[in-house]
């Protein structure tokens, strides 16, 4: 068994700390100590003060003032840290998610000059309060329901069990065989099994897949950071609306069963869908719906193969897998804040702290998930952990992960399969060579290299 991977404290300087803390989920470095970071934070108080990298609010504001581009600057706001005050927030129906809410009046004004190429996320679900918030989710939460996991249950193994398939053949072709042949756990089953559901689900013809697939490589590999790559993501994303739009049409003239056709043809209170709110939705479902389930499943994997005693477990006995997936969530969830900051409509109080109407406020998922005051020994991996399930890691409230449904069956059915098909599953080198991936913003391995 492999030791488990070091979440390393920060280096010792002698100096004072820096106030605020920059916290930083889009540099590997901050990943590696952001717990430790979190502890530090949850000891000075529920509701503290943190810098914050630019966000999407930020980056709209400087192209309305027509400033794109240079350093992306810090902005101090309030960060909650612990799980009570972290429910409360969430709940709060006077902490707005629409990032309009912190624009100056002349900024609102230059709304309508927005690059198209913002506008969907700029209204996407994330960025939307009630009621515009409710007339979308409406449109597509049947298709998260118990029942309709159900129904996608065959379709979503037979796709588990064709990406280990051909993981056998590649090694196969290189001359491995069991135990010791290798495959990479996140190419070639953690990204593609999420993109494959979602896929079908929305309705992208097959024929089309390869194609997004190469262009989804493009934009991970860019650098959100650098302003000198601003314009090849943008043209990025022309791309990828223009080909939305092109098979709206095609759902128009032909409607199939899938989630584009319905979203094509909805009506909600005799108005229909706008394309830029049908953009919106599949970009929202298409990539923060598939990266936190690549993530759950490369993290899932390394806890269980890291962590002390766990793998046996599990081997031994198989009903705990949904206990690996709620503790998997809870201990490395994918998202570690979140990405939007909530803005105070109304001057409010939360855990002592006064905050005025106007100012932003980021939500601790990850470190709320590390509150000892909720969770016992929470620094321990525990699969039989009773309470895991409480994890905030899908947010609550309004918000809360309209796909978390679908990301706990393609879950369940991967790691299933995996531990049944490979019992002498391992990593395929030192936990210490693993190392936290910065891609958009979330938490999850770089690669897994497993032996399998």
């Amino acid at each position: 068994m492999t030791k488990h991977p070091t979440e390393s404290q920060p280096e010792q300087t002698g100096e004072p700390a820096r106030c605020p803390v920059h916290l930083d989920k889009e540099n590997p470095a901050f990943l590696a100590t952001a717990y430790a970071t979190y502890a530090e934070l949850r000891a000075q108080g529920p509701v503290v003060r943190a810098a914050f990298g630019r966000g999407f609010a930020d980056a709209v504001q400087s192209t309305l003032d027509k400033k794109p581009g240079g350093p992306p600057p810090l902005h101090e706001r309030f960060f909650v840290t612990r799980y009570d005050e972290a429910v409360e927030a969430l709940l709060d129906d006077r902490l707005s998610s629409d990032f309009r809410t912190a624009l100056t009046p002349p900024q609102r004004a230059q709304l309508a000059h927005m690059p198209e190429e913002l506008k969907p996320l700029a209204y996407s679900l994330l960025m939307l309060d009630p009621p515009d918030h409710t007339r979308l989710r409406k449109l597509v939460q049947p298709n998260f329901t118990a029942r309709a996991m159900e129904g996608l249950r065959p379709r979503v193994q037979h796709i588990v069990d064709r990406l280990l398939d051909e993981a056998e053949r590649a090694a196969a072709a290189r001359g491995e065989a069991a135990p010791t042949r290798t495959m990479d756990w996140r190419q070639a089953f953690a990204h593609p099994l999420p993109v494959a559901v979602i896929s079908d689900m929305l309705g992208i013809p097959e024929a089309d897949r390869d194609w997004l697939h190469a262009w989804m490589e493009k934009l991970a590999s860019s650098n959100p950071r650098d302003p000198s790559q601003m314009g090849m993501r943008m043209e990025l994303m022309r791309e990828f609306q223009g080909y939305l739009k092109g098979l709206f049409e095609q759902r128009r003239q032909s409607p199939t069963e899938d989630m584009i056709s319905q979203m094509v043809h909805a009506q909600e209170d005799g108005d229909r869908l706008s394309d830029v709110e049908m953009m919106s939705m599949v970009i929202i479902l298409f990539f923060a719906g598939h990266i936190t389930t690549v993530n759950l499943l490369g993290n899932g994997v390394v806890a269980l193969l890291t962590q002390p005693g766990q793998y046996e477990r599990v081997r031994e006995d198989p009903s705990l897998i949904k206990g690996l997936i709620e503790e998997t969530l809870r201990y490395w969830g994918p998202v570690d804040y979140m990405t939007t900051p909530r803005i105070a409509l109304a001057d409010l109080e939360l855990a002592g702290t006064r905050v005025c109407a106007g100012e932003q406020l980021s939500i601790g998922l990850a470190s709320a998930n590390r509150d000892p005051a909720r969770f016992a020994n929470p620094d321990v991996f525990d699969v039989t952990r009773p309470d895991a399930q409480r994890h905030l890691a899908f947010g609550k409230g309004i918000h809360v992960c309209i796909g978390a449904p679908l990301a706990r069956l393609e879950a369940e059915l991967a790691f299933t399969t995996l531990l049944r098909r490979y019992p002498s599953l391992q990593l395929a080198g030192s936990a210490d060579a693993l190392r936290w991936s910065t891609r958009a913003g979330m938490r999850g391995f770089e690669s897994i290299p497993l032996h399998f």
